[in-house]
Formats: C-alpha cells, sequence, structure tokens
C-alpha cells in the first residue's frame, strides 16, 4: 500500500505540520492496532492517519483514525486535512468527503483556490483557576486559564503578548503534569496587518508530541476564545511553531470551521 507525509496548514513544502497519511485498501476493518501504532511510531511525525473507504450509502465515506508516535487521539485536524488532500490530489474521492471517527462524522470539503475546509466540534470552554505549578512549568504568569473538553484534552493559557508566547521554553516534563494531552499558550497578535489576528503554540508530552507544529484541533478552543473577544466569527490564527503554519477559522455555534492548504512532500509503499 502506498503511504505519503503532506504538510499540513501550509502552502509550501517543509513548512505547516507534516502527517503520514495510509489510505488502506479493506473497507471491513482497521489493521491491528499494535501494527497501527508501530506505523505511526516509524513514521515519527505528530500523527499519522489511517483511513478506510467505507460501503456506499452510509453516514460517512471513509473511516479515520489517528496515532502519534505514542498513543491514538481522540481529534487531529491536520492529519485530517492531509487526508483530504491526499484523497482529492489522487482522485480517489471527488467533492465534499465524510469521515466517521472518534470525535463523530468530520466534513472536509475542498475549494476551488485549493484549500481545505474542515467542519470540527467547538471545544467547550471552561474557565478555571491556574492549576499549581502551571506558571513555572510554562515560563511565564497566565492571564486566564480555560478547560477544553474531553475531545481536546488541554489547558488554553492566555499569556501577556506575542513577545510571550514566541519566547516560551516550558518545562515539558512539568507541563505533562497539568492536562491530559497539554497545554495550548496563546496571545493576541501584535499587528493584525501581519496576517493573523493571534497566535499559539501547543506543547504536548503526554502525546509523545513536545511542541506540535501546527494544531487543528486546537484551533477549535482558540477560535471561540478569539471570537469572543475580538467581535468577528472569522479569523486567522498563527502557529509559532519552528515550522510555522496558519489556520482560518469560522466560528458557527458548536461547530469551527478551519481553513488551509496541504502539500504532498513525500509518496512511497508501505512493506512491512
Amino acid at each position: 500500500m502506498r503511504i505519503r507525509i503532506v504538510d499540513a496548514f501550509t502552502d509550501r513544502p517543509f513548512s505547516g505540520n507534516p502527517a503520514g497519511v495510509v489510505l488502506l485498501n479493506d473497507a471491513d476493518a482497521f489493521p491491528d492496532d499494535t501494527w497501527l501504532q508501530n506505523v505511526a511510531l516509524e513514521v515519527n511525525h505528530a500523527e499519522t492517519a489511517f483511513a478506510r473507504p467505507l460501503p456506499a450509502g452510509g453516514e460517512a465515506d471513509w473511516a479515520l483514525r489517528w496515532f502519534t508516535p505514542a498513543t491514538e487521539v481522540a481529534m487531529c485536524g491536520h492529519a485530517t486535512l492531509a487526508t483530504a488532500h491526499v484523497l482529492h490530489t489522487t482522485g480517489t474521492h471527488e467533492g465534499p468527503v465524510r469521515f466517521v471517527t472518534r470525535s463523530g462524522v468530520l466534513v472536509a470539503t475542498p475549494a476551488e483556490d485549493g484549500s481545505i475546509t474542515l467542519d470540527f466540534p467547538t471545544a467547550p470552554l471552561t474557565r478555571i483557576d491556574p492549576p499549581d505549578g502551571l506558571a513555572e512549568s510554562l515560563g511565564t504568569e497566565p492571564l486566564t486559564v480555560f478547560d477544553t473538553g474531553r475531545n481536546i484534552g488541554d489547558l488554553l493559557v492566555e499569556v501577556a503578548d506575542e513577545k510571550t508566547v514566541r519566547g516560551l521554553a516550558p518545562d515539558l516534563k512539568a507541563i505533562a503534569a497539568q492536562s491530559e494531552r497539554g497545554v495550548i499558550a496563546t496571545a493576541r497578535a501584535d499587528d493584525p496587518d501581519q496576517g493573523y489576528d493571534f497566535l499559539s503554540r501547543c506543547f504536548f508530552p503526554n502525546v509523545g508530541i513536545d511542541e506540535d507544529p501546527v494544531t487543528g484541533s486546537a484551533h477549535t478552543a482558540l477560535a471561540p476564545f478569539w471570537s469572543e473577544r475580538l467581535g468577528r466569527s472569522r479569523l486567522t490564527g498563527l502557529q509559532a511553531s519552528p515550522r510555522s503554519g496558519r489556520v482560518r477559522t469560522e466560528l458557527r455555534g458548536d461547530r469551527t470551521l478551519l481553513s488551509g492548504r496541504a502539500v504532498t512532500v513525500i509518496e512511497g509503499e508501505l512493506l512491512a
């Protein structure tokens, strides 16, 4: 079977967030979980997506699962975008594609400009007191802290400004004790004329990802957070990791639209 490496939430190679994508031939069942996890570990990117076709006439077109090098996750934006990109660029699927996942049915819709829009559930935000040790582990005092709910499993932490986000050097071992997956650190953009309204960085040591390059799922929490503060439903977020990438968001109540591009950089044959 073919395996591809796709850079997501970017329009150029070697930026954005790389994901492995494996399109399976068996419509009846996924392979053994141990094999799926071993492939993800071999690929060693933030996520590897495995998709298998479903019979026509159902609620979805493909079943989709995501694995980090360490574990299966409940939601992943960039690997969903990467999978939709592969389906469309290879002619395997035309038009909107429906994925059945652990987070329900997710729809990916291609646009004429080459971008793809994902329809994801909006994260339910609950404001909480900063947990003990959060400031020390992150390296800065939080302004506000929110729990993002079970699908994401992060703490959303607002910090002072853009410079603070860019300069973070957290204690990852201590960060791991703060939440199920990790911490999303965010601040308002210093200059919206640069093409983004807010920026973030994401640290997920509990799933084997010290810093995720561009995190679609995190933007289902960032979108409602910043839409309320900025008074607009449509925003652009910059994830300020070393690879960097931009996610366009549109808040629609309990759903959030995430839009971006993707580029296939490697295609090969999976032999094991």
